[in-house]
Formats: structure tokens, sequence, C-alpha cells
């Protein structure tokens, strides 16, 4: 049976600026806040889930991800679509953080699919906005489905590592069922 995924906002096209992305987003849809959510709750976290839906080989913490990328992928401090972004080990995220880059809207704003940004959730199509002075996605700011909005936590990022294939927004929907699927089972 396909995975039905709920959609809390649609955000078109690619130059939306900061304001009109949560103003867009913070009425919550039709979920009321909920998120984009795939499926019902699953039983993994963010590494397993992005290595099945890039193809990335990499294992590991989510943190450690970036400096095991080195000489392996190519890594950057822009995004794209298909490409892993990594933040970086803090006390609110011991692990660190993977999150995989569905769409780029402008130089400062993206979506991501993701697994356990929200517990035991997929989320698909979740803002992410570059908050760095630089402009260099070293800082960021995530949407935090239970409330709505993006989160007021700013994250430190690493960057971005760019699969040896990039992925389309279309592929990496279509994908993530397969993705959910492969990274329960390991």
């Amino acid at each position: 049976m396909p995975s039905r995924v709920v959609r809390s906002c649609g955000l078109p096209g690619a130059l939306l600026g900061v304001g009109l992305l949560l103003s867009a987003c913070a009425s919550g849809g039709a979920t009321g806040g909920g998120g984009n959510y795939v499926g019902g709750t699953v039983g993994l976290e963010c590494a397993p889930f992005a290595r099945a839906l890039t193809g990335v080989r990499l294992s590991g913490a989510a943190y450690s991800w970036w400096d095991a990328a080195a000489g392996r992928y190519d890594r950057s401090s822009r995004p794209a679509s298909g490409s892993v972004l990594v933040l970086r080990q803090e006390p609110r995220l011991p692990y660190g953080h993977v999150a995989v880059v569905s769409r780029v809207l402008s130089s400062r704003q993206i979506m991501v699919t993701q697994a356990n940004w929200v517990h035991h959730r997929v989320t698909v199509d979740q803002p992410v906005v570059d908050v760095s002075e630089a402009n260099d996605w070293s800082l960021v700011r995530i949407w935090w489905p239970p409330s709505g909005q993006i989160g007021s936590h700013e994250y430190q990022a690493y960057g971005f590592i760019r699969p040896d294939r990039g992925l389309s927004h279309d592929e990496i929907t279509a994908g993530t069922p397969r993705a959910i699927r492969i990274a329960e089972g390991e």
C-alpha cells in the first residue's frame, strides 16, 4: 500500500521572500501545523534514511558525515536538489542531523525531506532558511511541524554533501517510501 503524504503547505515559486515563506506556512493548512508526514510513525534515524534516499555511502553519527565525505564526495556551501545538509553536533543534536535537499527555492531558502526531525516521523518538503551573515549556510533555522512555523533555534551546519548523482524533486518524492523501507531494515 503506498504511503500517504499529508501536506501542510505548498510553497510555489523559487523567489519567495522569507516573510512570504513564513506567512504561507504559518497557517498550518489542513493538518493544523502538523507538517508533511509520510505514512505513520517509523522507527528510523536521519542517517540511514538519507543514505537510502541519496545513495551516499556514509555511516556513523550524522555530524561525522562531513569529515567522512572528504575525498569521497563533493562538499559545498551551496545547496542542490538531492544534496545532503549536514548539521553540526550540539547539545540539542548530540549526533548532529542530516536532511536531503528536495528543492532549492532561493539562495537562502530550501526545502528538505528528512527522518526523525520530528521523533519517529519522515517529513517532506520542510522549509530551511539560511540565517548566516555570509549567506554560506553555516547557520540555519528549520521548520518545526508541531508548531506550524520555522523554529526559533539556530543550528550550525557544515554544508552540503553532493551524491554521485543528483536527484530531482520528483525522484526524491517517489523514492521516499522505498527509502523508509530500506532504512527500517538496517
